[in-house]
């Protein structure tokens, strides 16, 4: 019936002139037609497609059966397949390109991770060879094209490790690679504007070169967009395998040509990747600018050229290690300040690359009054504290401390102050006082004398370092990182500097860190203790009364509750409370020990 109906249509359509079908030829057309392929018959439809009779016909509306065309070759099991393969091959050939480019992309769409992969394999070459029919106006369909193909790239699970790569389960990897190939000629054309790009003298050839380049701009301005885009996605996902590790990486590969493809257009990477410092002044024309490079996309770019040193070749060797890092640490801070793992860890990367460039001791303080700079330090103690991979956290701290390194002596002494201003967290705060008494330990060594961890420069930084957040009421458990690190300092300055030669000023400032630091401490030990006792031997009242059934209890230290554990774990962890107290005042004790010894030498 449906051949029937085809063959009817098509015998009625052949004695119109071209372009007259009407509405309902159409509709027939399309319906007989995808009719004969889902029933087998496309053998009979092959036929009628290939007579010499029918092209104008099939110009016009072949186009529509595509849908079932594809569909069959989608599955490669169909007996008909061979027949379909031709119909579609013809088809891509002699339908006006508008159509089958609309046609081409509506079958793009899938769901299913497995058909997304063979759907792009199956139908980007045809989709090439469309759009390379389209000559100068093609630029705005392969924009079009282009979004579409890596919309669905996205729905595809990214391989993370060497062996998710290697297998490539998905066809993430063959998807990139078909990409590259698409866009190829593309890129090429676009590449020879570049190099042919010739002033023009008379006001004829002006007026046509101007309406040339007018087209090449927006053929290089899609392409742009593709690359932007490529690089938030899928490139800022993936973590790319350096050579040692895998030897051929189709990721890598397909990171390459996109840095290949920026280059090629236009976009010299140095400019790209130093944007943030390089970038035009004047208003107008900004928020395109934002546009049209997108900081993520800028951020992934630095990567993928300091870590993975991809077209490293491009960048000049004038770019000095401070130059770079400051470039850098705007896409540094982006990065570090997102929540996906992906991106924490490429700034970590990134940042540490940036940071091993430069000598130690040499960044000066200046760059201190860079917003960057003080915010970066934010992001990693967000890293260090709140992240929850455990390698990531320890990374942090290893950049972070990599970072006090370069930094001049200067540098060092404003960086603690501001650390010690608004990291607040104990543990971050007892490391950079850790930091402060290796910076002192170093500056009381013989030839290393500087003026900011000696004598009057010091004794601000101290007063910061040795005070309790809340007086006697601190909660000394949460705050026993930076007590501790007070404390260790405080005695290492007492054993280390010499009264007669007070190279700190420890000793004309002791009794102000009495009445600041060491009788506030005492009173909030004693105050804390009492509260534990307290606390413990009501738990173990409770205990006792009850029966020899396991109980579980709530036990509220300060204003907050304990979480329900046993009364065994509560009572443990109330002994390990007043173990620490203990330990505090013993520091103390050895302390005005000391103090009383120097005092009296």
């Amino acid at each position: 019936m449906a051949l029937e109906q085809l063959s009817d249509v098509v015998q009625r359509c052949q004695a119109l002139p071209n372009d007259s079908y009407t509405t309902e030829d159409y509709d027939v057309f399309t319906i007989a037609g995808r009719t004969c392929i889902e029933e087998g018959n496309s053998a009979q439809v092959l036929s009628i497609v290939l007579d010499e009779k029918n092209q104008d016909i099939v110009r016009s509306m072949g186009w529509n059966l595509l849908p079932p065309l594809i569909q069959v070759l989608l599955k490669k099991e169909d007996k008909n397949l061979s027949h379909c393969l031709a119909v579609f091959n013809h088809l891509i050939k002699t339908c006006r390109p508008k159509e089958l480019l609309i046609g081409l992309l509506e079958q793009l769409e899938q769901d299913d991770p497995e058909t997304i992969a063979e759907s792009l394999h199956l139908l980007l070459n045809p989709l090439q060879k469309v759009l390379l029919c389209l000559g100068s106006r093609k630029a705005s369909s392969l924009g079009m094209s282009l979004s579409s193909v890596l919309d669905q790239v996205a729905k595809l699970p990214v391989p993370h490790t060497k062996e998710q790569e290697e297998d490539d389960v998905f066809s993430f990897c063959r998807c990139c690679t078909d990409l590259t190939d698409f866009v190829r000629p593309f890129v090429h054309e676009a590449r020879q504007h570049n190099l042919n790009s010739q002033p023009q003298n008379d006001n004829a050839n002006k007026m046509a070169g101007d309406q040339d380049r007018a087209k090449e701009d927006e053929l290089r301005t899609e392409l742009l967009k593709f690359c932007m885009k490529t690089l938030s996605h899928p490139l800022l996902e993936v973590q790319l395998k350096d050579p040692d590790t895998l030897a051929v990486s189709p990721l890598r590969n397909f990171a390459t040509e996109i840095l290949n493809t920026l280059s090629a257009i236009g976009e010299p990477l140095p400019g790209l990747v130093f944007q943030p410092l390089l970038r035009r002044k004047q208003v107008p024309g900004f928020l395109e600018e934002e546009v049209r490079y997108p900081k993520e996309s800028l951020a992934c770019l630095a990567h993928l050229v300091f870590v993975h040193h991809l077209a490293a070749d491009t960048f000049p060797s004038v770019f000095s290690p401070v130059f770079s890092l400051r470039c850098n640490m705007e896409h540094i801070c982006l990065l570090l300040s997102r929540t996906e793992e992906s991106r924490i860890q490429k700034g970590l990367e990134l940042y540490e690359k940036s940071l091993v460039r430069a000598e130690d001791g040499s960044l000066p303080a200046d760059l201190l009054e860079i917003k960057t700079f003080l915010q970066v330090p934010q992001n990693l103690v967000k890293v260090m504290t709140i992240c929850s991979r455990h390698d990531l956290r320890t990374r942090g701290l290893k950049v972070f401390q990599l970072s006090v390194d370069k930094f001049d002596t200067e540098a060092k002494y404003n960086f603690f102050q501001y650390m010690l201003k608004t990291s607040n967290h104990s543990g971050v705060e007892g490391y950079v006082i850790k930091n402060i008494k290796n910076q002192i330990d170093f500056a009381l060594r013989p030839g290393n004398s500087n003026t900011w961890f000696e004598g009057v420069h010091l004794l601000p930084l101290l007063r910061k370092v040795l005070t309790l957040p809340d007086g006697p009421e601190t909660d000394l458990l949460q705050y026993l990182d930076r007590v501790m690190e007070s404390l260790n300092l405080l005695r290492y300055l007492i054993i280390r500097d010499k009264v007669t030669e007070n190279q700190t000023g420890i000793w004309t400032e002791l009794y102000k860190i009495e009445d600041a630091f060491i009788k506030p401490l005492r009173v909030g030990v004693n105050m804390s203790r009492a509260h534990y006792e307290r606390e413990l031997h009501n738990t173990m009242e409770t205990k006792r009364s009850k029966t020899k059934e396991e109980s579980v209890l709530s036990v509220s230290v300060g204003d907050e509750k304990l979480p329900n554990m046993t009364s065994e774990s509560q009572i443990q962890a109330l002994h390990s409370a007043l173990h620490t107290f203990d330990m505090i005042e013993s520091v103390l004790v050895r302390i005005e020990e000391l103090t009383e010894v120097k005092e009296t030498l």
